[in-house]
């Protein structure tokens, strides 16, 4: 099994160079470990950066010309596994700005072996934390969770926004092949929602992982403009609910 990871990035050359590091000590485990980089068109050496690590880590840098958002990042990024991948290979995602630990990779390649077809790190399970987030962040990011979990309810799963997970590469072309270009349609970072959400309609198997944010280490204030992106949440699941509706009357 090869094992991919994947690393939306924009302007994150200072965080890289820690977060590469960090999987050294993983290549023993997982021979066929390949990183991959979408530099989202950074205007500093994020993509050079990256680069620099090729001779000790498999590290391929994928490039866009100018910054087109995280979803168009992970839609460059899943679409590149995908044809890179075997059906049976897995891809994690993770941010690249150090704040998710390599570490939890082994327990959620451990789910997946035992059955899983998309594992979350969860900051919302037993043992989860979220280290160096605002009090206001903190209810906004609990809060969008919940109104999705309790709008769509997906069985195991309780961090609808979390970008940290692993996906059987299989079922991810399964997701392309059913919704095409429909799949990954928002730019900002709720697109890590909306693709759990289109993944719910596939019949998957859910697990989730305790994960411990550790956001105190991320250099420079945050990308995220965290109340547009809650408002985009609501108009996400109004969004995703008429879909569901229309597929529901096609298949009938």
């Amino acid at each position: 099994m090869a094992l991919f990871v994947l690393l939306p990035a924009y302007n994150e050359a200072a965080a890289l160079p820690r977060l590469l590091e960090k999987f050294m000590p993983l290549q023993a485990r997982y021979p066929k470990l390949q990183i991959v980089v979408v530099d989202d068109g950074s205007a500093d050496e994020t993509a050079e950066v990256a680069e620099g690590f090729a001779d000790r880590l498999a590290v391929t840098v994928v490039r866009h010309r100018r910054n087109c958002g995280l979803g168009c990042a992970m839609n460059t990024g899943l679409r590149y596994v995908c044809s890179h991948g075997a059906a049976d290979d897995v891809v994690v995602t993770m941010d690249a700005d150090d704040t998710h630990d390599p570490g939890l990779i082994p327990e959620m390649l451990d789910k997946i072996n035992r059955g899983a077809d998309v594992v979350i790190a969860s900051r919302y399970q037993e043992g989860g934390e979220q280290v160096g987030l605002s009090p206001l962040r903190r209810i906004l990011s609990w809060g969008a969770s919940t109104l999705l979990g309790w709008i769509f309810g997906i069985d195991g799963v309780r961090d609808y926004s979390s970008g940290y997970r692993a996906y059987r590469i299989g079922v991810l072309r399964h997701a392309f092949e059913r919704f095409g270009e429909n799949f990954i349609e928002a730019s900002g970072f709720q697109c890590m929602a909306e693709i759990l959400l289109k993944m719910r309609m596939l019949n998957l198997r859910f697990a989730e992982v305790p994960l411990v944010l550790r956001y105190d280490r991320k250099a420079g204030q945050s990308k995220m403009p965290v109340l547009e992106t809650v408002l985009q949440y609501f108009f996400l699941a109004r969004k995703v609910s008429r879909w569901e509706v229309l597929h529901e009357e096609r298949l009938g």
